[in-house]
């Protein structure tokens, strides 16, 4: 699949929310070694210079269209650096002390066990948080997913978006963490996000959710798709006078190894 690193980023203010909210939890005080895992275009892995100015940071991703807009950021910053590489195959070494993912492991089939397997692997004392969308009901996805199913769009699109099982409850990474020897927290936010522009929601979608879909169908498929999803989004968030209103539900949960 490919990232338009560019579209990602666009609704910046209302994305990096979570990934400040997240780390802002993490209470490690001098890290040597700081990952980040599914780090897209590297700009929120570069604040982890900042909050951690004495350790090294790195971040992994399976994009290289993303990693080339990283790259960038790491010319300047000696401790900063980023990585090829599928998540999925990732261990933690010795030195690993801080382990960030953001709304990265929704997209990993059967992530849940890799978060037991890489908290069972790190050392005592280092940290681990992770934060993934719980909005895969909401109408943003379910409009999309059922456009998908339709007689017109099956035929393309069948097996295309997953949703069963893309992600756990906070009591499941709870239990995940507190079994696998950890101090644990697990919470979830919806930030009520206030959207301008025209078709602000479908503007949001087609950086993330909607990938899938674009990928797997032409250029002409793919606008003829839109057209028709955009008119639910518009029905499903009615502008305001203030904007178009997003709920957009979040599932944290931090750990620190016993």
């Amino acid at each position: 699949m490919k990232w338009d690193p560019s579209k990602y980023i666009e609704f910046g203010n209302h994305r990096d929310r979570p990934f400040h909210d997240l780390v802002g939890r993490v209470q490690a005080s001098h890290p040597r070694k700081v990952v980040d895992l599914g780090c897209g275009p590297g700009n929120l892995t570069a604040t982890l210079t900042d909050r951690w100015p004495g350790a090294r940071v790195v971040g992994i991703d399976s994009s290289a269209d993303m990693l080339s807009k990283a790259e960038s950021l790491a010319k300047d910053t000696a401790q900063l650096s980023f990585q090829l590489g599928d998540i999925a195959q990732w261990e933690p070494d010795a030195d690993t002390d801080v382990v960030v993912t953001n709304a990265a492991l929704q997209w990993v089939p059967g992530h849940q066990e890799m978060v037991f397997a890489w908290l069972r692997d790190l050392k005592p004392g280092a940290w681990f948080a992770m934060q993934v969308p719980g909005n895969f009901t909401s109408p943003s996805h379910a409009l999309m997913r059922g456009l998908a199913e339709s007689p017109r769009w099956s035929p393309h699109l069948s097996g295309v978006l997953r949703h069963d099982g893309a992600v756990g409850s906070p009591a499941d990474y709870l239990g995940i963490m507190l079994d696998a020897g950890c101090t644990a927290d697990a919470w979830e936010t919806t930030y009520q996000q206030v959207l301008t522009g025209e078709d602000p929601v479908l503007e949001w979608v087609r950086g993330t959710g909607l990938r899938p879909v674009l990928a797997a169908l032409s250029a002409e498929e793919a606008a003829d798709f839109e057209q028709e999803y955009a008119a639910m989004l518009r029905e499903a968030y009615p502008a305001t006078k203030h904007g178009t209103v997003f709920p957009f539900r979040r599932i944290f949960a931090v750990a620190r190894k016993n």
